[in-house]
């Protein structure tokens, strides 16, 4: 048991497919049956042409802020490359690391609280009157990161990279896992969830624990009735981190 920590569990994955095979596989090497149900599916910008026309001005940018890893994929694909001279940030550290396989090196990124608060709080994003910031982001989202750095002075701009679309949900899939513990990493993923699902989703509310990725998250699913939800540390290693704790106390 001691090299198999989640031996016996039934853990939901519900990132996107393309990005939920890491987790799974982590998950697997820990003992655990890992089940694979998206909520929310990733597919390229609905306005390209709008995307295009960002990287033919791209140069004249100070900075670069990319939301997430799918911002890093399909952004990058479109850039080929970073400016010279035009600054990139990260929200998270899965993000600076989607960056860093793309071959950007320099990235400014938080710490330690990994939103757009963390970023917000670091002093390169302090003095930002006069810059020209790009948000490379999906269809939406939450609009702080923008509105603060544009009271500081900067001209701001979000350019679509991806969009979000809702998966397609099976009520008598989810309820015949039987799953002991549900993934979530993001608040527009388990809305879906809630929603989708309806009266199934009260009824995993009462039987599952819901692991999160955010406290903003755990905040709402609170609001929503789950009873047992936990806020795992950032990326795949601290969800695992996480998961083999609470197994470890679980299981006393």
């Amino acid at each position: 048991m001691a090299d198999r920590p989640l031996a016996g569990l039934t853990i939901v994955v519900t990132r996107p497919r393309d990005q939920a095979h890491g987790l799974a596989a982590s998950l697997q090497a820990l003992g655990a049956d890992p089940l694979m149900l998206p909520l929310l599916e990733i597919a390229p910008a609905p306005d390209l042409a709008a995307l295009q026309a960002f990287v033919q001005r791209a140069a004249g940018y100070q900075l670069l802020i990319f939301i997430s890893p799918n911002a890093v994929s399909y952004g990058m694909a479109a850039l080929h490359c970073i400016p010279a001279g035009v600054r990139v940030a990260a929200v998270g550290q899965g993000t600076a690391k989607a960056l860093r396989k793309q071959q950007v090196e320099q990235v400014i990124v938080p710490g330690e609280r990994f939103d757009s608060e963390g970023l917000l709080a670091l002093p390169e994003l302090q003095q930002v009157k006069g810059w020209r910031i790009a948000i490379m982001r999906g269809d939406g989202g939450r609009e702080l990161l923008g509105e603060t750095l544009a009271s500081r002075g900067a001209q701001v701009e979000y350019v679509t990279c991806y969009q979000r679309r809702k998966a397609e949900l099976d009520a008598e899939v989810w309820l015949a896992a039987q799953p002991d513990v549900i993934t979530v990493t993001s608040s527009e993923a388990l809305a879906h969830l809630w929603q989708g699902l309806g009266e199934t989703a009260s009824t995993l509310a009462r039987t599952a624990t819901l692991f999160v990725a955010h406290p903003r998250i755990a905040e709402i699913a609170q609001s929503q009735g789950w009873r047992q939800v936990v806020t795992a540390a950032a990326g795949d290693d601290g969800m695992c981190a996480g998961l083999v704790a609470w197994a470890a106390q679980h299981r006393k």
